[in-house]
C-alpha cells in the first residue's frame, strides 16, 4: 500500500460517500419523521453541515480520483536527467491506462491493455522507495542482454543506432555542460535525442546485465548525468512499479527562464 495523494483522494472519496449514503438511507428519513411529528414542513428541515459538505465534495473528489487513477495524471519534472527531451520545470501528463488499469493505493492491475515498448518515456515508482516517482526511457525489456560501453548502448549484442548531431544549443541548467554533445538515438524505430559529455567517454559508467523476467531496464536521455537502472539504488524496475507513459508537456515553469512558451503542448517522444 502506497500512502500518497491517491491514498488521500481514496480516503476522502470513501468518507464523503459513506456520510452522504448514510444520510440518504438512514439519517434523512429520521430527520423528516421528527420534523413531521413536530409539525415542521420538510422544506424547512436543514441537513447537518457535515452532510452538506460530503454531498457537495463527493462527486468532485470522485471525478478527480477516477481521472488521476485511470486516465491521466500530472507530474512535474524535478531534474535534468531526461534532457534534452524533458527539462527541469516541465509539467507533463502521464497516460495511466497505456499499460493497463490499476486500482489506486493497492496498485493491483485489473485490466490488461498494452505492454511497454522500447523507447517509451515512462514514470515508475522507485523499487527501493515506492513513494518516489522516477521518469526515464525504457531501454531493456525482460530477457534483454543490456551492455553499455564507452557511452554506447548494446541490446542483445547489437549496438543501438546513434548519430551525433553537434553541440547542444537548447535551454541549459546545471546538468548540461557547455560542450555537451547531442545525438539522435533510435530504439526500435523510435528516434529521440540524447546528450553526452565528451570528456566522460573513458570514465562513463559501463554496464552488462540480463534483464530479469517481468522487469525493465531504464536510462535517462542525459546519459552522463542520470541515476537510472545502471545504478544499484535504482536497478531493474518490476512491472507492477510502472505508473504510466509520459505523453505531453502542458507547461514549463522553472525560474529564471519560466515559462518556455514553445514547449507547451509538445508531444513527448
Amino acid at each position: 500500500m502506497i500512502f500518497d495523494f491517491s491514498f488521500i483522494l481514496t480516503v476522502a472519496t470513501l468518507v464523503t460517500g459513506v456520510i452522504w449514503g448514510l444520510d440518504a438511507w438512514l439519517w434523512k428519513p429520521r430527520r423528516l419523521e421528527r420534523a413531521a411529528a413536530a409539525g415542521t414542513p420538510a422544506e424547512n428541515v436543514r441537513e447537518p453541515i457535515v452532510v452538506e459538505y460530503a454531498r457537495s465534495f463527493f462527486p468532485v473528489i470522485l471525478i478527480v480520483l477516477v481521472i488521476r487513477s485511470f486516465l491521466f495524471e500530472p507530474f512535474r519534472i524535478p531534474s535534468d536527467s531526461m534532457m534534452p527531451t524533458l527539462l527541469d520545470g516541465d509539467f507533463i501528463f502521464v497516460n495511466k491506462f497505456a499499460y493497463g488499469l490499476r486500482l489506486p493505493v493497492v496498485n493491483s492491475k485489473v485490466v490488461d491493455i498494452g505492454a511497454p515498448k522500447r523507447g517509451d518515456v515512462i514514470v515508475f515508482r522507485l523499487p527501493s522507495d515506492p513513494s518516489v516517482n522516477y521518469i526515464k526511457r525504457l531501454v531493456g525489456l525482460p530477457g534483454d542482454h543490456i551492455s553499455v560501453r564507452r557511452q554506447r548502448v548494446f541490446i542483445n549484442n547489437v549496438p543501438v543506432p546513434v548519430t551525433l548531431d553537434g553541440t547542444y544549443e537548447g535551454p541549459r541548467n546545471t546538468g548540461v555542460q557547455a560542450d555537451a554533445q547531442q545525438g539522435i538515438e533510435s530504439l526500435d524505430g523510435v528516434d529521440h535525442r540524447v546528450l553526452f559529455i565528451p570528456e566522460r567517454t573513458e570514465s562513463s559508467r559501463d554496464y552488462d546485465q540480463v534483464v530479469p523476467a517481468n522487469q525493465y531496464f531504464f536510462m535517462g536521455d542525459n546519459r552522463d548525468n542520470s541515476r537510472d537502472s545502471r545504478f544499484p539504488e535504482v536497478g531493474f524496475v518490476p512491472e507492477e512499479n510502472l505508473v504510466g507513459k509520459a505523453v505531453r508537456i502542458w507547461l514549463n515553469w522553472d525560474l529564471p527562464d519560466a515559462p518556455i512558451w514553445n514547449r507547451i503542448g509538445d508531444a513527448i517522444k
